[in-house]
């Protein structure tokens, strides 16, 4: 089945007469709140495009040229505004990535990369020194952000941009790319790379669009950031709310409440959230809720993994129509939707974005019927490739199509439907069984923190179906509790689907773009079925 774009157009209105692009905006506004930082420091657009000009000249200083790469071990943080805007004007590459790795994955990395200047945070000069000398990078091109004076063999970031001019050091402005690395559920992870072109700095057509599709205007709008900055999606909305004239509003690993309080103080109209979030502040009790007034959201974006229906329902009954979500690798945009459309279409992630086409094929690469569950793919508005890894890229694409593994299915109407990921399926006895569709019935259980479903090998069935269950504080995590939430399972799904294994732990392993680790679940194969399943 194929999806052209649908509806081409809808939505455009990025704010009428709101200057689009971090320099126009910088130029107008020069005394607008760009950045306010955890500690409450705020930062003007003046001021911030003064920093990113300095810091771009400082990185030229430096031996940098067009189709270099700087890379930052960050957490969200003022720097990594500096750095993405500065390389974003001087034809550079920036990669972020996780400040919770270790020496062996810095190494990787920054080798793989070819990084030439690295930004490290003071807490993190253990990990990545060792990571660094043997990446060969020297001390003058290895910063430290957040300490002065900068421990030995090391450079001090702010020192750097002391006594440089603030203008852009090449004579045109040249936009940069962003070049992360995927998440790497088998092997060593990759980077995705797009080619650098020679168009002046500013947003594309194409963010525009998707920006405009999940409900994020251009002009004074405050934006929370507080979703690691290193991961796609929460440095996109980072970088756009820049480029649109918002207010950020950086917050590092708040508590769910903490959440709600920042939204409260500094009236938040815009959010992006993984669905973990929703369910966590839907699970706080009504009168802490009621504490903050979070009428001020215009726009609650949320995607990197599937959200539960029932948490869905309910968040947009707590917050109302203004829940937005997308579907996305990190390879590409493909979908979008707003409330409207999935109340109207329960579980659509939405119709294609602008400049992608999508394609439902089967095992063979042949496309399927309407309605028919096949391989998701996409043809990315973008091309990109992975870095030093031909086969790799070769290996995910069908004619021009990508695929992230994920399984779902068009409907008549081009609306864009997932299932679960072609690696999560389980087949118990030659049937299909999606581990979200499992997952969404034990979320809504009131006792269930968190859950992840998976598949163990069975030598009667092929797999049977298990369960990894997070229980609300003050819930006993025993056999009483496994009867009822198979009880509970039975009366929402057919019984092959229903877990015939169900562990408690104190918590599901998730990565910190929420998506669940199911590679470290590990359960005992030899467990019997769970008592009353």
């Amino acid at each position: 089945m194929d999806a052209g774009r649908q509806g081409e157009g809808a939505g455009m209105d990025t704010g009428a007469g709101a200057e689009i692009g971090f320099g126009a905006v910088a130029a107008a506004h020069p005394g607008r709140i760009a950045l306010v930082e955890p500690d409450g420091t705020t930062l003007s657009y003046g001021e911030l495009d003064a920093r990113a000009g300095r810091l771009a000249h400082a990185l030229a200083g430096l031996g940098l040229r067009p189709g270099d790469c700087v890379a930052a071990m960050l957490p969200n943080s003022r720097a990594f505004f500096e750095l993405r805007l500065a390389t974003g004007r001087s034809g550079l590459y920036f990669t972020p990535f996780s400040h919770h790795f270790t020496t062996a994955e810095v190494t990787h990395v920054v080798t793989d990369s070819e990084a030439r200047v690295v930004v490290v945070d003071a807490s993190l000069v253990e990990v990545a020194g060792p990571a660094l000398d043997a990446a060969g990078i020297p001390a003058e091109r290895r910063l430290v952000w957040g300490t002065r004076p900068p421990p030995p063999g090391w450079t001090d970031y702010e020192a750097l941009l002391t006594t440089l001019p603030t203008t852009t050091p090449l004579p045109h402005p040249r936009a940069g790319g962003v070049m992360l690395y995927t998440s790497g559920t088998t092997g060593r992870p990759k980077a995705v790379r797009r080619a650098l072109s020679d168009a002046p700095p500013g947003p594309s057509p194409y963010e525009l669009d998707f920006m405009a599709r999940v409900g994020v205007r251009a002009g004074a709008y405050t934006q929370l950031c507080a979703a690691p900055l290193y991961h796609a999606a929460p440095g996109l909305f980072a970088n756009m709310a820049m480029q649109l004239g918002h207010t950020v509003v950086i917050a590092e690993r708040p508590r769910t409440e903490e959440w709600l309080e920042l939204i409260d103080r500094h009236r938040v109209d815009v959010l992006f959230a993984v669905p973990t979030v929703l369910h966590r502040a839907l699970r706080l009790p009504a009168e802490v809720r009621g504490r903050y007034d979070v009428s001020s959201l215009s726009a609650v974006v949320h995607g990197a993994a599937p959200c539960p229906p029932e948490v869905k329902r309910r968040a947009i009954d707590w917050l109302g129509p203004v829940l937005y979500e997308f579907y996305a690798a990190t390879e590409g945009g493909v979908s979008a939707a707003d409330s409207a459309d999935w109340l109207a279409r329960p579980g659509t992630v939405g119709l294609p974005l602008a400049s992608t086409e999508v394609r439902i094929l089967d095992g063979d690469g042949r496309p399927v019927a309407a309605g028919e569950t096949g391989g998701v793919y996409f043809r990315p508005a973008v091309p990109f490739a992975y870095h030093k890894d031909a086969q790799k890229t070769e290996r995910s694409m069908r004619d021009g199509y990508f695929t992230a593994g994920d399984e779902g299915y068009v409907d008549e109407d081009g609306w864009l439907y997932l299932r679960d990921r072609r690696t999560d399926l389980i087949i118990s006895g030659g049937v299909n069984v999606y581990p979200a569709e499992v997952e969404a019935v034990l979320i809504a259980h009131p006792d269930v923190a968190d859950v992840a479903v998976v598949g163990l090998p069975d030598p009667e069935w092929g797999q049977r179906v298990a369960a990894v269950v997070q229980p609300e504080p003050g819930i006993r995590g025993d056999d009483a509790f496994a009867d009822r939430l198979a009880a509970h399972c039975r009366g929402a799904l057919a019984g092959f689907k229903v877990p015939r294994v169900i562990e408690f732990r104190e918590r599901v392993p998730r990565s910190e773009a929420g998506k669940v680790l199911r590679r470290e679940i590990r359960l005992d194969a030899a467990a019997g079925p769970t008592p009353g399943a």
